[in-house]
């Protein structure tokens, strides 16, 4: 525990906040004078922003629908990518999102943006509809159907939304820590002649996270444009 100011704020929470700092300096110093020929920090944070808004919300969303929701899409997934990075920065060395609080509130926080888009674009009626998948042509199992649908959206899609992020650092920190204990373990008695060995697992699996990291930050942004684009779907 670290006490700032006279509050109490644990290593998770203020690599969170580190974050948001990092972030908040980085695009403020990328985008305070922009220029027609960027320079390196104006040309990497527009790759990141147009990877975002191109690879994600245009593919996902559309291009006229998606523009608005470009802005929170972006920060959520540098925002995330950054917690996630943390793992295998020397002295911080730990993952946020592998904290499941972290990944539950960025979850909440797009199935409230989801469900309020859903009622104000459909109404109450047609946001049930749209929720239940609801349809006509089903016959007598549309009663089921509607069900399983609502059961699915409402309450299963938000827990897995966290999780699959939560899950997949944690996992990841965990063998990072796993075999950088076998390394220092084997240096002892004859054990050293693993020593190699569990160091060159140690490399391997910082090589897989890094990938992962991105590729976890990836998908629960591409899942949270998917909601979004759910919900500005029209109705059966």
């Amino acid at each position: 525990m670290f006490t700032v100011g006279g509050l109490e704020f644990n290593k998770p929470m203020l690599l969170a906040l580190l974050t948001t700092l990092v972030l908040c300096v980085f695009f403020w110093k990328a985008f305070a004078n922009p220029k027609v020929v960027p320079g390196k920090l104006q040309m990497v944070a527009e790759s990141g922003y147009d990877f975002v808004r191109r690879g994600i919300v245009y593919e996902t969303i559309g291009k006229k629908e998606g523009e608005k929701y470009v802005p929170f899409l972006v920060a959520l997934f540098f925002f995330i990518w950054l917690m996630n990075i943390w793992s295998i920065i020397p002295l911080a060395q730990f993952p946020v999102t592998s904290i499941i609080a972290f990944p539950a509130g960025l979850a909440i926080m797009v199935y409230v943006t989801w469900m309020s888009l859903t009622f104000k674009r459909h109404g109450f009626v047609g946001g049930l509809k749209n929720l239940t998948g609801y349809q006509k042509g089903l016959g007598a199992v549309l009663p089921l159907v509607m069900l399983i649908e609502f059961f699915s959206n409402v309450l299963v899609r938000p827990f897995t939304h966290a999780v699959r992020l939560f899950a997949n650092m944690f996992a990841g920190h965990l063998l990072i820590v796993m075999f950088t204990i076998a390394t220092w373990f084997f240096m002892n008695g004859m054990g050293w002649l693993y020593t190699p060995v569990a160091f060159v697992m140690v490399c391997v699996m910082i090589a897989f996270e890094l990938f992962i990291q991105a590729v976890q930050a990836y998908v629960f942004v591409t899942l949270s444009a998917s909601y979004i684009s759910g919900a500005l779907e029209e109705a059966h």
